[in-house]
């Protein structure tokens, strides 16, 4: 018993000696650098050290993803303004007329817009093309009044009440009075304090509007212009999206008239300006085949933001060789790092975390601490010590779309080795070598001298146990 006693202090005075160095280093961050990454506008990666403990050289560094963007959905009163005059009964592909593709899309537009609020949006729908009543003099229909657009369905969010009405419509006349179901729609939004939408879709452009049936001469086209532009501009506190299609050669001539014409590209200008530089809102000037895409994806996510999720995220985090070798790597306790290395891959000298999604307002850390190892090299004394190498960030942004970041920005430690207090000379003794010990060898002196005392008292105890 008296030989393990003393076995036990022998090992103590050995690893209290091979730890005297390490107790006489002192560590610092000598820039703290914070790692900052934009992902897109609303969307950060940050890394940076959030806590330390010196004296026991560790700090602690913390990785976080931000997704500060909102969830937005449309809210308020929208009206579907959709043109019902006589082209829309063109055939476009086999069977299919052009009149089906605006309102199969409508019908798909509005069930995705009320699937995503069916309590505070209510939606409504008016047509335009022209009226149907007669002049009793003449026999002539009666145009370019407010009768040329009808309400088919008012403010509601009841979904098959508004496809049965979207379904509904037919042909009633064979001009375009665009100014009529402008004036209509704007006339059946509330008062209510609230988003008001109007969302137009229309195959042709405007040869009528309020107090103008001209359909002749170049002055009263230039009068429908002015009157369909007025009107486009009199809804400035209105969200409005204009989708127009059917004009397949702008270049033609759309009206004559002595030395005076309209191309249909001039007319397109006037009435809506160009999907950069358009009248209002939003102007989408597309081609028949596009008329789903555009009304049930793109029109849609003008009003119902793509959800703004990151997807797929894979953080790479790097660490420099001297940090793997001489530093231990433990995440902190009450963090999730289900989805992270267990630790370093000694293969690439990194970690990596993964995220499946982070959806808006979410916020995703892990923390991890790097802490000196006793036996580490003394040669990094001294030097600046990057805490990472590099962090490598792939994702899928909001649009779908695969974005790869990268940075080396980290901050910085240096280890230093702390002065042994300077010991009074003795008295100059002739008999001792003049030469002093160097630093080194009085550092090795006193570990050796502990290292004898405890030889000493290991085998003194088992020379008494002999006896």
């Amino acid at each position: 018993m008296k030989k393990s006693f003393a076995l036990t202090i022998f090992l103590l005075i050995i690893f209290m000696a091979s730890n005297v160095f390490a107790a006489n280093v002192s560590m610092e961050i000598v820039e703290d650098n914070i790692c900052t990454i934009k992902l897109n506008d609303s969307s950060t990666f940050e890394k940076k050290i959030v806590a330390s403990d010196l004296t026991n050289h560790q700090v602690t560094l913390q990785l976080k993803i931000d997704n500060s963007s909102e969830v937005i959905i449309p809210e308020g009163e929208l009206m579907l303004v959709i043109d019902s005059s006589s082209s829309m009964d063109t055939v476009v592909s086999g069977t299919t007329t052009r009149k089906d593709l605006v309102l199969q899309s409508a019908n798909k537009l509005v069930e995705a817009l009320l699937e995503a609020n069916s309590t505070s949006l209510e939606i409504g729908v008016v047509t335009f093309s022209t009226g149907n009543e007669t002049d009793p003099d003449t026999g002539y229909i009666i145009t370019g009044t407010e009768a040329d657009a009808q309400k088919v369905c008012d403010f509601t969010n009841d979904l098959t009440t508004l496809q049965n009405s979207i379904s509904a419509i037919e042909g009633v006349g064979q001009y375009t009075n665009l100014d009529a179901g402008l004036k209509l729609a704007k006339q059946s939004f509330t008062s209510e304090d609230n988003n008001k939408y109007i969302i137009v879709l229309t195959d042709g452009l405007p040869n009528l509007a309020v107090g103008y049936n001209d359909l002749v001469t170049y002055d009263g086209l230039t009068n429908v212009i002015y009157e369909t532009k007025s009107t486009l501009n009199s809804l400035s506190g209105m969200n409005v999206i204009t989708m127009l299609t059917g004009i397949d050669n702008e270049e033609a001539t759309f009206r004559e008239e002595g030395g005076n014409s309209y191309t249909y590209g001039q007319v397109i200008q006037e009435v809506f300006g160009t999907e950069t530089n358009p009248t209002i809102g939003k102007f989408y000037n597309v081609n028949d085949t596009e008329i789903e895409q555009t009304i049930t994806n793109d029109i849609y996510h003008d009003l119902l933001p793509i959800a703004y999720s990151l997807e797929d995220i894979t953080v790479v985090d790097y660490f420099p060789q001297y940090i793997v070798d001489n530093f231990e790597m433990t995440y902190v306790d009450g963090i999730d790092v289900s989805n992270v290395s267990a630790e370093i891959d000694t293969e690439t000298n990194s970690i990596t975390w993964t995220i499946g999604t982070l959806a808006p307002g979410q916020t995703a850390t892990i923390q991890y601490n790097l802490t000196l190892k006793e036996d580490f090299n003394k040669e990094i004394i001294d030097q600046i010590l990057d805490t990472n190498e590099k962090v490598d960030i792939n994702y899928k942004d909001f649009d779908g779309t695969t974005k790869t970041e990268t940075s080396d920005v980290t901050p910085k430690l240096r280890l230093t080795a702390e002065e042994e207090p300077v010991q009074p000379e003795p008295p100059v003794d002739d008999t001792i070598s003049p030469d002093p010990l160097p630093a080194a060898g009085l550092h090795f002196f006193i570990i050796g001298g502990i290292a004898l005392i405890g030889l000493t008292v290991f085998f003194g105890y088992k020379a008494r146990k002999v006896k």
